[in-house]
């Protein structure tokens, strides 16, 4: 049986992988005054409230080559999945660090794969290659495996706040600053080409659940597993939880806290969902 491990950066909210051979490479959210390592130690509820109340530049960085290779250890298979190259540069990074193990060690194989998604979403790309390997699959089909898999699930997120993503440059600020003024939550979704979409600017927590809902279902959704990450919102999430139970029969749902880079980009009250479409 080959020995896969599985390994990926902290944008995944996922730490550790119970029965399997798993790394994970941190993140870091730097502002002017401070930097926050998105690993085991990091406080996150303390990060997101200092985030809260910050109004300068921000940004994030990557973990560069040589964590990368500090990750893959010396598996000789290793299944590396990244947050989405749009939002940052792990996916490059990966493949940097992919290319010199494998010329340090001609007979380990590295699969890096740009999961066109964060959080809850990769975690179920995680949760697949997981399961394959647990099933003896060889090392090739579980990377292809993995690949398709994907076209099989989504993401749709709520955010209560855009600020972040203005200060990093993601969005332009006079659109972060008009939501914020006339409490207008976004709903959108992960775009086929890794991108944060916008779809629908709504008042109100209910209404944004039920358009979190409406999307869930025009991609596909109709049972399967449910996986909501929230960033300081357990309420919203329950009751998005009880929502989806009373529409759609058969969802497994679980429900976990962003960390930090999720938080950073869902900031506080933000919801991200990551599904199986039918």
């Amino acid at each position: 049986m080959e020995k896969i491990k599985i390994v990926t950066d902290s944008s995944a909210d996922l730490t550790r992988l119970e029965g399997g051979e798993f790394d994970y490479s941190p993140l870091r959210i730097i502002t002017k005054d401070k930097e926050f390592t998105d690993d085991n130690n990091l406080d996150v509820a303390s990060m997101v409230e200092y985030l809260n109340g910050y109004r300068g530049k921000s940004s994030t960085s990557c973990p560069n080559t040589s964590d990368w290779l500090r990750a893959f250890g010396d598996a000789k298979y290793i299944i590396c999945i990244t947050i989405t190259a749009t939002l940052s540069g792990c996916y490059n990074a990966a493949m940097a660090a992919k290319d010199t193990y494998e010329k340090e060690h001609p007979d380990r194989k590295v699969f890096v794969l740009n999961s066109l998604t964060a959080g809850p979403h990769m975690r179920l790309l995680i949760e697949k290659a997981h399961e394959l390997i647990k099933e003896s699959r060889d090392f090739v089909t579980v990377c292809k495996e993995t690949a398709a898999y994907y076209h099989r699930t989504g993401l749709v997120f709520m955010l209560e706040s855009m600020n972040n993503l203005a200060n990093n440059g993601r969005v332009s600020p006079l659109v972060a600053k008009a939501a914020g003024l006339l409490g207008i939550r976004v709903v959108g979704k992960a775009s086929d080409q890794g991108d944060l979409e916008p779809l629908d600017k709504c008042r109100g927590q209910e209404k944004s659940l039920n358009a979190m809902i409406k999307r869930m279902i025009e991609m596909g959704f109709s049972g399967g597993k449910v996986f909501i990450d929230h960033c300081e919102n357990e309420t919203a999430a329950q009751k998005f939880k009880q929502m989806i139970q009373e529409k759609i029969k058969g969802a497994k749902i679980e429900i976990n806290k962003c960390r930090g880079l999720c938080s950073f980009y869902a900031e506080k009250g933000g919801m991200l969902v990551g599904f199986e479409k039918a």
